[in-house]
């Protein structure tokens, strides 16, 4: 996840079966302060905002999805699946960042937010280079059903909006896909279990 994820804001927290069935979807909302809007000095947190806005303005003007992005990404290799995409409007160019999981491979691509190009080239690192825990991650993405495209989709759906980062988490034991999605003028984070991740 980007720098997006310390904006978040916990409001949403729903489950990826209800992808599945007609039922409306069911969200836990909690209200906090944002942790990256919490400052020392009121300068440093009007300025957080300001990035905040500035980086959100950039998106809502990018032609390219997220969802987008990922198939992008996908299509570069047959059968590849995304673990993690985030939305990057600090560079000169706006671009999605993606990672792909493909041949006991992560494939890191650059893609741009206009035209859907890939920028540069794409770099692949082996899973035999990852520590321990991001292996396991992997390995229990590849062993699910659903996809991260599964889970963006949900998660536009409860927070009515736009998603602009997503990737896999590990909380309390549970992998997770957690969503951040542009809903208005705020950020919201959705964390979705999908059906099949097993505790660690």
């Amino acid at each position: 996840m980007t720098t997006a994820k310390r904006w978040t804001l916990h409001l949403l927290a729903i489950a990826l079966p209800a992808l599945l069935i007609a039922a409306p979807v069911q969200a836990v909302v909690t209200a906090s302060t944002p942790t990256a809007l919490h400052s020392d000095t009121e300068g440093d947190a009007e300025a957080d905002r300001q990035a905040v806005s500035r980086e959100i303005e950039r998106f809502r003007s990018s032609s390219i999805t997220i969802s987008q992005a990922m198939a992008i990404a996908e299509a570069r290799h047959a059968g590849a699946t995304t673990a993690d995409v985030s939305f990057d409007g600090g560079s000169s160019v706006p671009v999605y960042r993606v990672k792909t999981l493909h041949n006991d491979r992560i494939w890191r691509h650059t893609i741009n937010a206009s035209t859907g190009e890939l920028v540069g080239g794409e770099a692949a690192l082996p899973l035999a280079e990852l520590d321990r825990e991001d292996r396991s991650n992997l390995a229990a993405l590849g062993a699910i059903r659903h996809r991260l495209s599964d889970a963006v989709r949900v998660a536009e759906r409860a927070a009515a909006g736009k998603a602009i980062s997503g990737g896999l988490v590990r909380e309390r034991g549970r992998l997770n896909f957690s969503i951040v999605v542009v809903s208005g003028d705020d950020l919201k984070e959705v964390t979705l279990e999908p059906p099949g991740a097993k505790r660690k």
